[in-house]
């Protein structure tokens, strides 16, 4: 008897949104569909080849059938099948691993009228009711002796049934939706359209995708030779698609275009990728491999649903969909698989051998793959610099994971926004372009590029004509934490309290002037307690009063970032109130050294322009209101 089941809240709605067309390219329903055949087959496969005879072998196949008459299009394959759980899992629930959050990406991508972005979201079978009103799917697990049927029209439910089925597969119906203004459904039902789109999106589909046509061949006659200009309609078995797999070829027999209609028909996206790595690769250890970087980020990329990986084929046979031991961890965003001769595997698929060739095959694809952005890099800089804002932070965390043993790999890919360059620089750049005596690099850190331009500190530099490179994000200064230096020369934040930086002259001249205001400086360090750990005068300060550095090599933005994750011991950056002994200001506040009452309105008020100059909030508002009314008022009064 067949049952009735509800879709889930989330599959309704986004049911709704298919159907209304939030792809604006519906033909790509029969990629989706083969997609999903060829998959079947590729786990069939699998299942045969590992059951020791127990599963037979079959002639794989995908079939497209037409029938004009019922106006349905029906797409089948001989692979794994699906039982009535998977039936449940798979077509009752639409992305079942996060739907709530799928959903969401879908509707905002909508309101921004990015429609063409949906592509990333691989909703697959659903696509079909872009242009169909209803569809049958009939199929049979390869682990079940009862064949089920799905209905759906697409709107708030659909049924299971259990029917005859005789082998293994799984066979979509789809009843045409009418034809309405300018949508012309009747062309799915076209040899000729289908044959063109089989050939510009599934011309790579490793088993044969066959159909039925209608030609037209010569006439014979009596002695079986063609009769010239004679010619009759004869049905033949037709193979749409070309069958060799894409990473098989020659690598001057396949063109961007292929790459690029390869990666949208097996990694559900529109648009064309970033970049593609076509490789051939012979030696110890010998593999074939394409490799994708999308020309956007992943919807899911930051969710904990996301799973890296590529796709993994052993002697032609798929094996893994997700091979995570392929691509460290900070190129997770890379998409493509791999096909070698040389790795073993487990009883069980999922349970790939301990095995170091397995480990080689991922430092290859590592090196070839960063040696492919630094080609980019030299030969395009805007595409680089539009790799770089998307995947940027990922080439940082690669360093700051590997405690900076991946520094010299990954450190000419470093691109920054600085203090003299409108346009990002690398470290090589920096580095060419340092003044004579220069000692460090320098790097300032903030929310924004305006927010450091703000900086009191960046003002000594900017006068001095030093550039001063810009973190926006945090992992940038943590990443530098664990490189050091480039090419020998240290990094410097300059929020950092270090007479290092110093010339011998400047030194001597800071001392004389941090002994002459003693007084001051300790009267100051008094009243604002534990909130510093030392008060000194600046030299790197020029209209500003004050500002705020550390010491000890943890800043005020690493502070912050480590005391925001749950569970992490609260650091604390060691603090210094540096003050500008040439401002106005502090040749005012030496009148009042002895005045403690009055030294202490001023030292919170200076502390927390500091603060907030640096991006901080102020701890204490009303305070500080009050001590700048006071302080204002005195003022006001002489």
């Amino acid at each position: 008897m067949a049952e009735t089941r509800e879709f889930q809240a989330e599959s309704k709605e986004l049911l709704q949104l298919m159907i209304n067309s939030i792809y604006s390219n519906k033909e790509i329903f029969l990629r989706e569909l083969i997609s999903n055949g060829s998959d079947a087959i590729d786990k069939y496969k699998y299942l045969e080849l590992t059951s020791e005879g127990k599963v037979p072998s079959k002639n794989y196949e995908i079939w497209i059938d037409v029938d004009k008459k019922k106006r349905t299009l029906t797409i089948s394959d001989n692979g794994i099948g699906m039982n009535k759980d998977e039936l449940i899992q798979n077509l009752g629930t639409i992305a079942h691993s996060g739907s709530k959050e799928f959903l969401n990406k879908i509707k905002e991508a909508k309101e921004k009228n990015d429609l063409d972005i949906i592509g990333q979201f691989g909703v697959g079978f659903y696509s079909a009711f872009m242009v169909a009103d209803s569809i049958e799917v009939y199929t049979k697990s390869v682990n079940d002796e009862k064949g089920y049927v799905f209905t759906s029209n697409g709107e708030s439910s659909y049924t299971i049934d259990e029917t005859n089925i005789e082998s293994s597969g799984t066979k979509i119906v789809l009843h045409l939706r009418k034809n309405e203004g300018d949508e012309n459904y009747d062309k799915y039902l076209e040899n000729y359209e289908l044959e063109s789109l089989v050939k510009k999106y599934s011309d790579f589909v490793r088993y044969p995708i066959k159909m039925k046509v209608t030609e037209k061949v010569h006439k014979k006659d009596k002695d079986g030779k063609d009769i010239e200009d004679k010619y009759e309609d004869q049905e033949v078995i037709k193979t749409l698609n070309s069958m060799v797999p894409l990473w098989k070829k020659n690598k001057n027999e396949v063109s961007d275009d292929d790459l690029n209609a390869f990666y949208k028909a097996n990694f559900t996206d529109f648009d064309d990728p970033l970049l593609s790595l076509n490789l051939n690769v012979e030696g110890l250890i010998s593999f074939n491999s394409l490799l994708f970087i999308p020309s956007h980020i992943p919807y899911d990329l930051y969710s904990q649903n996301y799973e890296k990986g590529l796709k993994l084929f052993i002697k032609g046979i798929f094996i893994k969909e997700k091979a995570k031991e392929l691509l460290p961890d900070y190129l997770k965003f890379v998409k493509g698989l791999v096909d070698t001769n040389d790795l073993t595997l487990n009883i069980s698929r999922e349970m790939l051998q301990e095995d170091p060739r397995l480990k080689k095959i991922s430092e290859t694809i590592e090196n070839k793959l960063i040696a492919k952005l630094k080609d980019l890099k030299s030969s395009d800089y805007d595409k680089y610099l539009k790799f770089y804002s998307l995947y940027g932070d990922h080439l940082m965390y690669g360093i700051y994971s590997s405690y900076g043993f991946k520094k010299n790999l990954l450190a000419d890919l470093l691109v920054f926004k600085s203090l003299n360059n409108e346009k990002e620089i690398d470290l090589k750049t920096y580095k060419d372009n340092m003044k004579k005596d220069q000692k460090y690099i320098y790097f300032a850190t903030g929310k924004s590029i305006d927010s450091i331009k703000l900086l009191p500190e960046i003002e000594k530099y900017k006068n001095d004509g030093i550039d001063v490179l810009f973190f926006t994000k945090d992992i940038d200064e943590f990443a530098f934490s664990m490189m050091n230096e480039y090419e020998k020369i240290p990094f410097m934040n300059i929020a950092t309290h270090d007479k290092d930086d110093l010339s011998d002259e400047e030194k001597s001249k800071l001392d004389v002037l941090e002994a002459e205001n003693k007084e001051l400086l300790d009267n100051i360090k008094e009243s604002l307690g534990a909130k510093v750990d030392k008060v000194a005068v600046s030299t790197k300060l020029v209209d500003s009063p004050v500002c705020i550095s550390t010491q000890n090599g943890l800043s005020l933005n690493m502070e912050k970032t480590i005391n925001e994750v749950p569970g992490e011991e609260r650091a604390k950056a060691s603090k210094v109130l540096e003050i500008n002994p040439n401002h106005d200001l502090f040749k005012a506040m030496s009148a009042f050294k002895n005045d403690k009452e009055t030294i202490k309105k001023y030292s919170d008020v200076l502390y927390d322009e500091a603060m907030l100059l640096e991006g901080f909030e102020i701890e204490d508002k009303a305070n500080f209101i009050k001590n700048l009314n006071e302080l204002m008022l005195k003022s006001l009064k002489k």
